[in-house]
């Protein structure tokens, strides 16, 4: 009985998904509930895409559809994907509070302003230098804004790096700086998420990898969010089956849901 507590519909830039074909696909699949965690990434460069979020018309639209949807069986809640940048954290925080969502994600998608979905992205230097100053990003932006539930996706880069080898070695070479993060996080009572899109790309593990995760229970990191990205209706929930025996082998018996902006907890 989990919960996909991040996917994206019609409202987000990069997806066409008509919201009610999402909860319709989690209904089928056996879910408690979902999470609409549409995109807000303000300031994101127009040649990438288009990622400013109709936020007079999100919340409304998405809140009325829950309220018809929801059941005792099972619960649509509505929340937002907010791609931080430190100049930004002004406007963020009036995104965030200017509607009563359940659930904020902080996530860190754009690098000194361009974005590793992008191969343009890895051209400016070598595949090392750029990772690791995607995650300095990542400390930088959780320093400035913290009106955040959970940390999206934290290895979201190595999804995209041109070496395969890279992309399942997102730990160790940059322990310090990842170790940096998580005692943020949890200093700051955040949650972790643990993102199955990483499958989709072709990744061995979830984001972050289990090693990330095992790391930060280890230093006392409670909670964890879960979330597989989806931005069709046939991803929803998309490898939640190899959830349970990874994350009771990284430590975690449970995983929270925010409804209210307050952490419920669900056994795995």
């Amino acid at each position: 009985m989990f919960w996909d507590n991040h996917m994206h519909s019609n409202f987000s830039g990069d997806s066409d998904a008509e919201p009610i074909d999402m909860i319709k696909a989690a209904k089928l699949k056996g879910l408690r509930g979902i999470t609409f965690t549409d995109h807000l990434d303000l300031d994101y460069p127009k040649e990438f895409g288009f990622f400013d979020l109709d936020l007079e018309s999100y919340y409304p639209t998405q809140h009325a559809l829950a309220m018809s949807e929801s059941n005792e069986n099972f619960t649509v809640l509505t929340g937002l994907e907010v791609g931080i940048q430190p100049h930004i954290v002004n406007k963020c925080r009036e995104a965030v509070n200017a509607f009563p969502y359940d659930f904020i994600i902080g996530s860190t998608h754009l690098v000194d302003k361009w974005d590793p979905y992008f191969e343009s992205f890895w051209e400016r230097d070598s595949e090392d230098i750029l990772l690791k100053r995607y995650y300095e990003c990542i400390l930088e932006n959780i320093t400035a804004f913290t009106d955040f539930d959970t940390l999206g996706h934290l290895d979201y880069a190595f999804r995209y790096a041109p070496s395969e080898s890279k992309k399942h070695n997102t730990h160790l070479p940059y322990a310090d700086i990842i170790d940096a993060i998580l005692e943020r996080i949890i200093k700051l009572d955040k949650a972790l998420e643990i993102n199955t899109a990483a499958f989709r790309k072709g990744m061995g593990a979830p984001n972050p990898a289990p090693s990330i995760i095992k790391r930060y229970h280890k230093l006392g990191g409670k909670l964890i969010t879960l979330g597989a990205d989806a931005h069709t209706p046939s991803d929803v929930a998309g490898d939640f089956d190899r959830l349970p025996d990874l994350l009771k082998d990284c430590g975690f018996k449970e995983f929270v849901v925010y409804k209210n902006r307050k952490p419920e907890c669900y056994p795995i």
